[in-house]
């Protein structure tokens, strides 16, 4: 794995507007999804939230894991990438709970996640992880890390929102047939 220094990548956002509620209510309607919907996503996130590292989880409750179905750092977090999350503070708040989990330090990344010396030795210190949710249930998590004491408490009411545009992928790619992995 080579070592990617993010710390410099750009820092400015810009409000939520309709204009972006419709690109993401337009994608869904493309074909090529999942991958439409998740790019749309990324896209809204960066401008509006402000991210390094994005990605998109898959979760399966019955197996208490999460699967990476997009990333826009594959050479780092390749797609397919899974994480058991079981019994864990993290899977209970996000995963069970359906709470957003927002921790603005390193030390608080490194309370969370095992892969906390990869995320931190690229020059990032916050994280925000956004649970989707359908039907009263996780079905995946919408994770952005970004510089040291980015993420607030407002970037979890936009997250939510704009996550819930990949509430219909995820519940299409968690109830596909095994081994069809895009949900179609």
């Amino acid at each position: 794995m080579q070592n990617i220094d993010i710390a410099t990548a750009p820092l400015a956002t810009r409000a939520l507007d309709i204009p972006d509620l419709e690109r993401l209510a337009n994608a869904l309607r493309l074909k090529d999804q999942p991958m439409a919907i998740f790019r749309a996503v990324h896209a809204v996130a960066e401008r509006t939230i402000g991210l390094s590292l994005f990605t998109i989880m898959s979760y399966d409750a019955q197996r208490l894991e999460v699967q990476r179905v997009y990333t826009n750092m594959p050479d780092v977090y390749p797609t397919g990438g899974r994480k058991r999350k079981q019994g864990t503070p993290w899977a209970s708040q996000v995963l069970l709970e359906l709470k957003p989990f927002r921790a603005e330090t390193p030390q608080g990344i490194q309370d969370a996640f095992d892969d906390h010396a990869v995320m931190t030795g690229m020059g990032l210190g916050s994280i925000l992880n956004i649970p989707i949710a359908y039907d009263g249930v996780c079905v995946g998590t919408m994770n952005m890390t970004h510089r040291e004491g980015w993420y607030t408490a407002r970037h979890e009411q936009i997250g939510l929102l704009i996550g819930s545009f990949l509430a219909a992928a995820l519940v299409k790619r968690n109830t596909a047939p095994a081994g069809d992995a895009t949900g179609r």
